[in-house]
């Protein structure tokens, strides 16, 4: 609880001037907004939970029907257990498992839609289930058809995520078609305001529409420059909240800034509660996320603590061994794969199938690449040339939409990165990773900056960030966030996440040239 005994009237509630009123000739779609109102741009998520609570049921009477089926379709008994304890088991679990999805706190909005909270919240209260029946039976000596409990319980919890996986990519697609967006005003100084507008518009399936930003005092709003980044400038940081009322806005992202201080943000809280308005604060350290951050309490304060990314011990050791037995069993299932492209390249142009290039790996060591060739012999000492007439990467990085020296196959191997199926045995040898930072060429090392080169702390990765959010048309500067932000916040789930979203990417073939 905080104490204003000690403030006065006039701060507890301090007087906001009034916004300068935005031209609509020129902004008519922030016009067009008001009035909208935001209760109605957020009616969509109650029948989002409806239905989300729906499919659950669906998932737990199927899983319990396939379960039943299986273990009592011959009307006999199972594990001594009657048929008619059995019927009352089955007809239980739906009104059960939707009870444990609200225990769990699935439906919450703060775990929906977007993350994978709502995912693990679902496998958490799957396995506190499991154990719980397993506790129960064995501490009463119960026998609840251990059989029917272990096959319902884990086919309902599968069913239940990929029925909430279909669902958020339905919503994902409507959000970046435009539909049940919420609008958004930024606050914060140019800089931060131009980069986190580009991110927004980049992850649109958020579902944060940007309508305007709230600048400092002073930094050029007048009526000759009314806009910033393509933004309408709706005002300056001490009218946010009257931004807020007058354009009915849904989120006000607050990016660190000297004049929004601690005093100052908990008056705009203050402020805000009469709104709908959700206040998002960006912490100073924007890339840190998941478990290395906590809120403790400290000297009666609370901070946020940061605990230092695991470069070593078992994590790091179970990590290995599953990128070498995963990648062990993918070069047994894709031989005959491997085989036709190695016959394909060598039959379509001359030179040697494979080809392989020196990168540098972890802890800046150079190893050799191998990957399929996709360019005539020779094409390496071409580089040079080709950089200085034309770059369609980035400033570091060479790439060309349309590179002369592609073969015809090659063509097809780099469109669906097939190229890179050799990987694996790199993967085997240990000089690289399933999923982390792509290798450069030490060319591209050298040109690192303080910050790309915590990418040397790992092993580089067949796939990674960069692979599933837009590979070559990523810029140089958004390159080494990705690849910062995969070093500083690595894990299992991660790896598992970017795995998942690969297939994906490599079927759209976005960035692949």
């Amino acid at each position: 609880m905080i104490d204003t005994t000690d403030l006065s009237t006039a701060e507890r509630a301090p007087r906001v001037r009034a916004t300068r009123p935005l031209r609509a000739r020129r902004w008519p779609f922030v016009a067009r907004l008001r009035g909208q109102g935001t209760d109605a741009r957020r009616a969509w998520r109650g029948s989002y939970r409806r239905r989300i609570a729906f499919f659950d049921v669906v998932a737990a009477t199927l899983a319990t029907a396939v379960s039943y089926w299986f273990h009592f379709g011959d009307g006999a008994p199972i594990d001594g257990v009657p048929q008619s304890a059995a019927r009352f088991l089955a007809f239980a679990m739906p009104v059960g498992w939707v009870a444990l999805m609200f225990a769990a706190r699935t439906y919450e909005e703060r775990y929906l839609w977007i993350g994978p909270e709502e995912y693990r919240r679902v496998g958490r209260a799957t396995l506190m289930l499991l154990g719980g029946v397993a506790f129960i039976s064995w501490a009463l000596k119960l026998d609840l058809a251990r059989g029917f409990t272990m096959t319902a319980i884990p086919l309902a919890a599968v069913l239940t995520l990929a029925a909430r996986w279909v669902a958020r990519t339905v919503l994902h697609r409507q959000r970046a078609a435009g539909r049940h967006t919420q609008t958004t005003v930024i606050v914060g100084h140019r800089n931060a305001v131009a980069h986190l507008h580009r991110q927004i518009d980049r992850e649109a399936h958020h579902g944060y529409r940007v309508i305007g930003c709230v600048l400092p005092p002073g930094q050029g709003v007048d009526e000759s420059q009314d806009q910033f980044d393509g933004l309408p400038v709706l005002g300056d940081m001490t009218q946010v909240a009257e931004v807020v009322r007058q354009y009915e806005v849904d989120t006000v992202a607050v990016l660190p800034s000297p004049e929004l201080d601690g005093p100052q943000l908990r008056r705009l809280g203050w402020q805000l509660e009469a709104t709908r308005a959700e206040l998002l604060l960006a912490p100073a350290v924007t890339e840190i996320v998941g478990t290395r951050v906590a809120i403790r309490p400290v000297a009666g304060l609370p901070l946020l603590h940061m605990d230092s990314p695991e470069f070593s011990g078992p994590r790091r050791w179970a990590k290995s061994a599953f990128d070498r037995t995963v990648a062990g069993l993918l070069v047994l299932m894709t031989a005959p794969v491997l085989v036709a492209i190695a016959i394909a390249v060598k039959v379509t142009s001359p030179g040697p199938v494979f080809y392989r290039h020196q990168r540098i790996g972890m802890d800046g060591e150079p190893f050799e690449v191998l990957k399929f060739r996709s360019m005539r012999p020779g094409a390496d000492r071409e580089v040079d040339d080709l950089f200085a007439t034309s770059n369609d990467g980035n400033d570091v990085q060479f790439k060309m939409k349309a590179d002369p020296r592609i073969t015809g196959v090659g063509a097809v191997l780099r469109r669906y990165s097939l190229d890179e199926l050799p990987q694996l045995f790199n993967v085997i040898g240990g000089s690289m990773s399933l999923v982390g930072p792509r290798p450069h060429v030490t060319r591209e090392v050298e040109q690192y900056g303080v910050d790309m080169r915590r990418r040397l702390l790992v092993k580089p990765g067949i796939t990674g960030l960069w692979q599933i959010s837009g590979r070559s048309d990523l810029s140089w500067d958004e390159s080494v966030r990705i690849d910062v932000r995969y070093v500083e916040n690595w894990s299992l789930s991660f790896d598992f996440m970017i795995l998942a979203k690969t297939l994906g990417a490599v079927v759209r073939g976005s960035g692949a040239y």
